[in-house]
């Protein structure tokens, strides 16, 4: 069984963003601030089988007490294989700004729930080899609610943004493509 069909069998559906085809057929999925859905961003060019979890749908604060930010979760993971690349993004979406440790804390928590995933495969899928090969890449979206036409700022580390601490920040966000997030 592929990864992706263990995740579609393993989230569901109240969890997920379905891809979606333009009149063109071309796929993207619109993601939505939990917080304001007046917040908001469509990514472009998603393999068709991508899945989109929304990460943050569940209450963990009924288990941790959250003294160290542990309860914290970015709002999407989007997990995809295109054949010839194999990627977990970790996104993060504001609708004007915030305190970079406090996205990063975010990012973090979300790729310690794709590690629960994991563990959750290999112990009832038994599925040992869940993810292996996945590479993590982490963005962060900011002002996502904005009215004003704003030129797409990418604020981009000299290295891969494949941890929280280097993600990709992309102010007013304007067609991102699947293929520039998930980078090399």
């Amino acid at each position: 069984m592929s990864d992706i069909a263990i995740l579609n069998e393993m989230i569901k559906d109240s969890a997920r963003v379905p891809v979606e085809l333009d009149a063109f057929g071309k796929t993207y999925a619109t993601l939505v601030e939990p917080q304001d859905p007046s917040s908001n961003v469509t990514i472009y060019g998603l393999p068709a089988d991508a899945v989109i979890i929304k990460a943050d749908v569940f209450d963990i604060r009924s288990v941790f007490k959250g003294t160290k930010n542990e309860c914290k979760r970015a709002d999407y993971v989007v997990i995809a294989d295109t054949g010839t690349k194999k990627r977990i993004l970790y996104i993060e979406m504001k609708k004007n700004k915030d305190l970079e440790w406090s996205i990063i804390a975010q990012l973090k928590g979300a790729s310690c729930f794709i590690a629960y995933c994991r563990d959750i495969a290999k112990c009832f899928w038994n599925e040992n080899t869940f993810l292996n090969g996945f590479e993590p890449r982490f963005v962060s979206f900011g002002h996502t609610g904005s009215i004003k036409k704003q030129k797409t700022r990418i604020e981009k580390p000299t290295a891969c943004h494949n941890t929280p601490e280097r993600m990709m920040k992309i102010s007013w966000p304007h067609r991102p493509q699947f293929n520039h997030l998930a980078g090399a």
